[in-house]
């Protein structure tokens, strides 16, 4: 009795087309998987993705600079104003102005602060905001972002005190050039 031979008639018919089939499919999902690898630890900034990033607290929240700027802002108008410290611009100005895209608006100031700003204490409204200039302000790209943060508080009517840091801040003095300003 003769027997067919199936794993043999399949094995010479198939066997080459089966290679490469195999072949093929194990190329592609290599590639896919390559691309999904690379593509998963890539971030908008090129940078590599972590699933947890690690933090720790800050030991002081401002500078000395910033601190003793503060400490004179406090005895020269905390009276009567409201100082809050390291002000984000969207906490400030008002993005959604008819006409424009609001979060292009908002992407553009998104990163950007001021130092102080002083609110009044009956509705906490912004009055004023106060930048502490130091030397970092004197380089370019900071002196791109001052201007631009210039034009933003000024188009939306919120004052601009720039102070130069001399190291030591005469709480009379300082009330008066917030009070010109204001």
């Amino acid at each position: 009795m003769n027997t067919l031979d199936v794993s043999g008639i399949l094995g010479s018919l198939f066997g080459p087309l089966f290679a490469i089939l195999i072949i093929g499919l194990l190329l592609m999902s290599g590639i896919a998987l390559a691309l999904w690898f690379v593509k998963a630890k890539k971030s908008a900034g090129g940078q590599a993705e972590q699933s947890k990033y690690e933090y720790g607290r800050k030991e002081f929240f401002m500078s000395r600079a910033e601190h003793k700027c503060y400490d004179a802002l406090v005895a020269a108008v905390g009276d009567k104003y409201y100082i809050f410290p390291q002000a984000h611009l969207p906490s400030i100005v008002e993005n959604r102005v008819k006409g424009q895209s609001w979060r292009g608006a908002r992407s553009h100031i998104d990163r950007k602060s001021v130092d102080y700003v002083l609110c009044d204490k009956e509705y906490i409204a912004p009055k004023l905001a106060i930048e502490l200039d130091d030397r970092s302000h004197e380089r370019p790209d900071r002196k791109e972002r001052d201007e631009e943060v210039e034009r933003v508080l000024q188009e939306a009517g919120l004052p601009l005190l720039r102070l130069e840091n001399p190291g030591y801040f005469n709480p009379r003095e300082l009330a008066e050039k917030i009070y010109q300003k204001l």
